[in-house]
């Protein structure tokens, strides 16, 4: 303003209301988008994320009923069946324990250690060589068609922002390294079981990743990575993985179940829920799929427990 004393009064007075105009213009642009970036969560817009070129950031994702319908140690029982590892009777006990899953939309402790310990007494005595080259076909057979496109999507856009993505499940590690590597995903951490010269043992080392295993598995690997898990994501449907999903500063729930659904909500975590129609939001899988799939497990349960009676 210190020029315009070298002006007329009348040319230093256009001149100031010309500097004033400008500076007020600036000024009312700068509110504008301060306020525009104040409403936007108002109007349900998140920040950008994931974040682009953020190395330090990296996503974990549950498999059972987050990426994939239904339990991926059930469908891997059908396709052992398929292929005589075990007999109709298990195949029967596949079958009961895969429509508690659907009907119930959580994961039973009970249930799920019934399971792994049906798999891990029939993979004994088997190459692990064997059973990768056979979790190629399973997935091909029953698991491709199963996984949610929405989730599928989430975990595509952390690639996209260079960030590695990971699967961490209570399902066996060569089945989970299986499912990360045809999603193009980074790997994945899973249950580990015993073998001895490249053959199982039936045992596990360790415990089931599971609950509270699968967020020590996550800061394990976080600490290994030199990951900032504060701008990390973690995705899951299942009150179990509220530890893992704590850990992160990024956390969803995915097809969330009644429990975890209600601690999200409490938290203000964001939510996603890619299944369709009344039904599917009660049991966890698509309506059109859930009749036939519930109907045929029970059926074969009741098959079974009349045999026994």
């Amino acid at each position: 303003m210190a020029a315009l004393r070298w002006l007329t009064p009348r040319r230093r007075s256009a001149t100031a209301r010309i500097v004033l105009a400008g500076e007020a213009s600036a000024e009312a642009a700068r509110k504008s988008a301060q306020s525009a970036q104040e409403a936007a969560p108002d109007t349900g817009t998140e920040p950008e994320f994931p974040v682009h070129g953020d190395e330090r950031a990296a996503a974990f994702f549950d498999l059972d009923n987050t990426v994939m319908q239904g339990a991926a140690i059930f469908h891997f029982g059908r396709g052992l069946y398929k292929r005589k590892f075990f007999e109709t009777r298990d195949l029967a006990r596949f079958a009961w324990q895969q429509a508690w899953f659907r009907l119930a939309g959580f994961e039973d402790p009970e249930h799920m250690q019934d399971a792994r310990d049906s798999a891990l007494s029939i993979v004994k005595g088997h190459r692990v060589s064997e059973l990768r080259s056979i979790g190629e076909e399973i997935y091909d057979e029953y698991m491709a068609e199963r996984i949610w496109p929405g989730t599928r999507a989430l975990a595509q856009a952390h690639l996209d922002a260079g960030q590695k993505v990971w699967l961490v499940t209570a399902a066996p590690v060569e089945i989970a390294q299986v499912i990360a590597r045809r999603l193009g995903l980074t790997g994945a951490l899973g249950t580990v079981a015993e073998s001895v010269g490249g053959v199982y043992t039936g045992k596990l080392v360790g415990e089931p990743l599971h609950g509270p295993a699968k967020a020590e598995a996550v800061r394990a690997l976080a600490a290994a990575e030199g990951l900032d898990l504060s701008r990390c994501a973690a995705y899951s449907d299942s009150h179990n993985d509220i530890p893992m999903l704590s850990l992160v500063g990024h956390p969803y729930a995915i097809n969330p179940d009644s429990k975890l659904r209600k601690h999200a909500r409490e938290l203000e975590w964001r939510l996603r829920d890619y299944r369709t129609g009344r039904k599917a939001a009660k049991v966890g899988i698509p309506a059109a799929a859930g009749v036939g799939a519930v109907a045929g497990g029970t059926a074969a349960a009741i098959a079974l427990h009349r045999r026994r009676r």
